[in-house]
């Protein structure tokens, strides 16, 4: 398969002297410490994708979290690429031929077996289309046959004062609606494990998944730190942890830009997480154990005090970033035992999970005690949330849950009432 990798780049300009091409830095360049570079799986560089990527980063209105985002989708297409033994320059002239035809039936199928999400192949697809673009406007490429269709689209809109206008738009026959499945999602596109689910999840993290990982599965349980977040906790964070004026057993943690030491958040967002003080005291009993601190020899200064570090001393994730190479494997090697031993929540599960339980479980317990209106302050405060909006699906989620259940309830006494009724017929 393909790699996605991060690259130090530093600018350089190429001048001429005495038949020789010499590189020098260019003076006030940008550097870029994490620029998004593919590899196909037999090591060779995609020049032509990395080059597109280079160009998008040194833009300095582009944040390279956006070039990281088109990275992971243009490394999608190239594991397509190889699995299906395309050419990404192969445009026959039977259009059902092609690559990029082709490749959008793949990630329509994709879509339309749960997969993806519907978000996740429209951003693929509008990626791809945006870097053959580029292609063609550089002549790096340039088929005998045309890549799609385009067509001019009207878009309506309204300002607040009332005001209509039309923004045109161009679009090609390529592109995927982005059509949301139907039914209940909380963030990212979620749905909550069980309280029974959970508490089997790390019960069997304890035994069979390293220290580090069931910690992060705790923490994520019972805190509701994104991974981003705990990736970036440092040991600081955790000494300097404050009791809750309402409940000395509950502390805080001060996390965000604005935090000393600073700890990454979506957004930039900075607050204070809720921990309990069993948890806080397990999380520095690791700190300052010898596993951690053997890892702690191997890091650079700037990593020492990194709460979670890999074997070889280095982060679990790059700052800032919600991805986690190393994790990702291992949560993989995890779920294929966890479901090999019966957890079959395991089989989907995705670490964001942990978040989205942690949240179902507070807005349950906020709406018992101080209803709807409240509960949604709490939830905010207790996740970070950049809006109510988001805090207000997690309370909906919660109100149709009892409706749910009756209803189950309801069919059930229904379907064993009917099924009791025929075993009595064929009995009689």
């Amino acid at each position: 398969m393909a790699r996605l990798e991060p690259v130090s780049f530093i600018p350089h300009r190429s001048t001429l002297d005495l038949g020789r091409i010499l590189w020098t830095p260019v003076s006030h360049g940008r550097v870029i410490n994490a620029l998004p570079q593919i590899f196909w799986a037999g090591g060779s560089p995609w020049r032509e994708a990395n080059l597109w990527l280079m160009e998008q980063a040194v833009r300095r209105d582009v944040d390279i979290k956006t070039v990281n985002a088109k990275a992971t989708s243009l490394h999608a297409y190239a594991n397509w690429l190889e699995k299906s033994e395309s050419k990404w320059w192969d445009f026959p002239v039977r259009k059902e031929d092609r690559c990029l035809v082709r490749y959008r039936g793949a990630l329509l199928d994709a879509r339309d077996s749960s997969e993806i999400a519907p978000s996740t192949a429209t951003q693929r697809m509008r990626v791809v289309v945006n870097f053959y673009r580029w292609l063609k406007a550089t002549r790096l490429l340039s088929p005998e046959w045309p890549l799609w269709e385009e067509r001019t689209v009207g878009i309506h809109l309204t300002n607040p004062f009332g005001f209509e206008r039309t923004l045109t738009v161009t679009t090609t026959d390529l592109s995927i609606p982005n059509r949301a499945r139907p039914g209940e999602r909380l963030e990212d596109g979620l749905l909550p494990v069980s309280a029974d689910d959970r508490n089997r999840i790390l019960t069997f993290a304890r035994e069979h998944a390293s220290e580090e990982l069931f910690l992060l599965l705790t923490a994520g349980f019972f805190t509701g730190m994104r991974l981003q977040t705990l990736a970036d906790l440092r040991i600081e964070t955790l000494t300097s942890a404050v009791p809750d004026p309402a409940d000395p057993k509950l502390y805080r943690l001060a996390v965000g830009p604005g935090a000393s030491p600073p700890v990454a958040t979506k957004f930039g967002v900075s607050g204070q997480i809720w921990i309990t003080e069993s948890l806080l005291a397990e999380l520095l009993d690791y700190a300052y154990g010898q596993r951690r601190l053997l890892r702690e020899a191997k890091a650079s200064g700037n990593n020492k005090n990194l709460l979670f570090l890999t074997r070889f001393g280095n982060p679990y994730a790059q700052r800032g970033s919600d991805k986690s190479i190393a994790i990702n494997v291992e949560m993989h090697n995890f779920k294929k035992s966890a479901v090999r031993n019966g957890i079959a929540t395991m089989r989907y599960f995705r670490f964001h999970q942990t978040r989205c339980t942690f949240a179902t479980e507070l807005a349950s317990l906020a709406i018992s005690i101080a209803g709807g209106i409240h509960a949604v302050a709490v939830i905010k405060d207790a996740l970070l949330h950049k809006n109510e909006s988001t805090a207000l699906k997690y309370i909906k989620f919660i109100e149709k849950t009892p409706i749910k259940k009756e209803l189950a309830n309801s069919f059930t006494r229904a379907f064993l009432g009917i099924t009791s009724g025929i075993e009595e017929t064929l009995d009689a």
